[in-house]
């Protein structure tokens, strides 16, 4: 029985953190993190290898796949591209937990034949989940179902990026304000596909807001728990300061009420940081 919990980042200037080894430090307090920077740049072998050997083995990634393939080329004649992908990020061993295909808005039900092929031709010794974020997939429930048959046939999972607690009232901040505009307004989802569900949740500037909104998500991680899955959720604010105490604060929920739930490692406890 594990719940791994995690953010969208490893550093933030509103955490304590060391001036070198980051990461090493932000594995004190969370046991998995969104490696979103892959999307932008694939990263060579050398900075994939300190990724590793700064996190425990049981650490999980769940690394992006880069822009070029999801985005611009639509997975559609990435083959050359993927595998020099996979090949950069083969240091993390079995840090790699999945493999995240997040797709465009634009990225609709007629496209699925594009997923099911890139799919289909992927290596299988990796595991595989999908963001989509269109909203007929969430509307339609001929379409959602035509998703979980291709991600299904794949064994992979199908990530619901879970912004209800965000829109459930008008911003209040420039954060709050900043994430209306560009974060997807979708209907919650709460199926699993797998024994591996993931969520990316995003609560408000308020803490008390937040922990009020993941309600929900407390009760299905238990439920999803006790039918022996292994769910990672991914914890968000409009400007991230607090995610941090955030996802611990999640993991200790849970444990409230699993208490043979294995414990988070003990944070390592830093200085603030400071303009000298």
């Amino acid at each position: 029985m594990r719940l791994h919990v995690g953010c969208a980042q490893w550093t933030h200037p509103a955490w304590p953190q060391p001036s070198r080894d980051k990461l090493r430090a932000y594995a004190s307090w969370c046991n998995a993190v969104e490696s979103n920077t892959t999307f932008y740049a694939t990263p060579s072998p050398s900075s994939v290898a300190s990724w590793a050997a700064q996190t425990p083995p049981d650490f999980r990634f769940v690394v992006k796949l880069p822009q070029l393939i999801t985005h611009e080329r639509r997975l559609t004649n990435v083959a050359s591209e993927a595998r020099s992908f996979l090949d950069a990020i083969e240091p993390l061993g079995p840090r790699n937990h999945c493999l995240w295909i997040q797709l465009p808005a634009a990225f609709s039900p007629t496209d699925l034949g594009a997923l099911a092929a890139f799919l289909h031709q992927a290596p299988r010794h990796h595991r595989y989940a999908v963001e989509v974020r269109h909203r007929a997939f969430f509307d339609d429930s001929r379409a959602a179902a035509n998703l979980e048959q291709v991600l299904g046939r794949a064994g992979a999972e199908w990530i619901p990026f879970d912004t209800g607690t965000l829109f459930a009232k008008r911003p209040t901040s420039y954060a709050e304000r900043d994430a209306w505009m560009k974060k997807p307004r979708v209907a919650r989802r709460t199926r699993a596909l797998t024994g591996f569900p993931m969520v990316r949740y995003i609560g408000r500037d308020s803490v008390e807001e937040t922990v009020d909104g993941w309600q929900y998500l407390v009760d299905l991680v238990l439920t999803w728990l006790t039918e022996g899955r292994s769910p990672t959720i991914f914890l968000h604010t409009p400007d991230n300061a607090e995610a941090l105490n955030l996802a611990r604060h999640f993991h200790d929920t849970i444990r409230t009420q699993l208490p043979e739930l294995p414990a988070l490692p003990d944070p390592v406890e830093l200085e603030p940081p400071t303009l000298f």
